[in-house]
């Protein structure tokens, strides 16, 4: 139990901010304050975030591949949704948090992260080897649910702006939770070999630390993430006000949640690729684009449907093209069943593009 210790550092940060954080929120124009508050906040959760992570992985070395993959993707797109929700909840008029975000974690997992793993692993190991039709898969189900859902709303005139009409929203629920059942059904009973190394590692060690029942695990799980969800809230106050005091993009918002979930499953997936396991990288990253934008599309717009708010989802024009671009370069990259440092140079480039339009378009 001396490993369960951030617990009580989320608890009691989740408590204290739930009975004084009103107060403590409601005047930051002290830069000390402000600094105090947001990496107090943003700490708790970061703590938190990785504990989820542990817990994850160990399911994941109870249940095996594919499931424990499976758990991780599913934990982090969980945390992802209940944070947007709760944010949204509190909010009023127009909401492009949601679009935001999933933007900031497709460009931060398939290019940053893929680019990092493929980058370093190719260094250590010159070529990595993957299982081809598991990642083709993936991708089989991102491009027509990034396009639709990112995209699209662009060009529909049945409304205004980059948003959709009632039964365009009510087809993109449907088919988003419609390909990702059948994607999981896929992916946990008839085509599990997809989704496994086809050089299995008999030799690996135990990442995770001392691997405990399923109950355990799934408990502390759960345990750590209703913090995490209960600071939602509270976090986006020194965001937005941070960002409204520097004259920000609203787009930062959307990123810095981003990092936010995604940067205890990044250091996993990187640690991965560093043992030469490139599958259980690909599986992470690629996992958790699919859950995060097939998952956070109906949410939202359930959402937008049940509060009367105008959900945003078009990308502006260089977005939309930065993402286009990304989805093809993802399909040249896992269109081969060796990987090399060069293919993932080229998607960290494409992250230092974006990271460069959110600052200047």
């Amino acid at each position: 139990m001396r490993r369960e210790w951030p617990l009580l550092v989320s608890v009691a940060t989740t408590a204290l901010f739930l009975v004084f954080g009103k107060a403590w929120l409601s005047d930051l124009s002290g830069t000390a304050w402000f600094g105090t508050m947001l990496g107090w906040l943003f700490g708790a959760a970061l703590v938190s975030a990785f504990a989820v992570v542990r817990h994850a992985e160990g399911l994941a070395e109870r249940l095996g591949e594919p499931y424990g993959t499976l758990v991780l993707t599913l934990s982090m797109s969980g945390m992802e949704m209940m944070m947007i929700a709760a944010v949204m909840y509190t909010g009023q008029g127009e909401s492009s948090l949601a679009r935001d975000t999933m933007m900031a974690i497709v460009m931060i997992v398939l290019n940053g992260l893929v680019g990092i793993c493929l980058l370093l692993g190719g260094i250590k190991y010159h070529e990595q080897t993957y299982n081809l039709y598991g990642a083709n898969a993936f991708l089989a189900v991102i491009l027509p649910l990034a396009v639709l859902g990112l995209v699209l709303p662009n060009y529909t005139i049945s409304t205004s702006g980059p948003t959709l009409s009632l039964l365009q929203a009510a087809f993109l629920i449907v088919m988003s939770i419609g390909l990702y059942g059948v994607f999981l059904a896929m992916q946990t009973s008839r085509h599990k070999e997809y989704f496994v190394s086809p050089e299995v590692n008999a030799d690996a060690a135990n990442e995770h630390g001392e691997v405990r029942s399923i109950r355990y695990h799934a408990l502390f799980l759960l345990a750590y993430a209703i913090p995490i969800v209960l600071l939602a809230k509270q976090i986006a106050v020194p965001i937005d006000y941070g960002i409204a005091v520097l004259d920000a993009p609203a787009a930062l918002g959307g990123l810095l949640v981003a990092v936010l979930i995604l940067s205890p499953e990044s250091l996993a997936a990187i640690r991965a690729a560093r043992a030469n396991k490139l599958q259980r990288s690909i599986n992470l990253a690629l996992g958790t684009a699919l859950s995060s934008i097939s998952l956070t599309i109906p949410a939202v717009l359930i959402i937008g449907l049940l509060t009367d708010r105008t959900i945003i989802l078009g990308l502006d024009a260089a977005n939309a093209v930065l993402l286009c671009l990304t989805l093809v370069v993802s399909m040249l990259t896992f269109a081969l069943s060796r990987t090399n440092m060069l293919l993932g140079a080229v998607h960290l480039l494409l992250f230092v593009a974006y990271l460069m339009l959110i600052f200047d378009r």
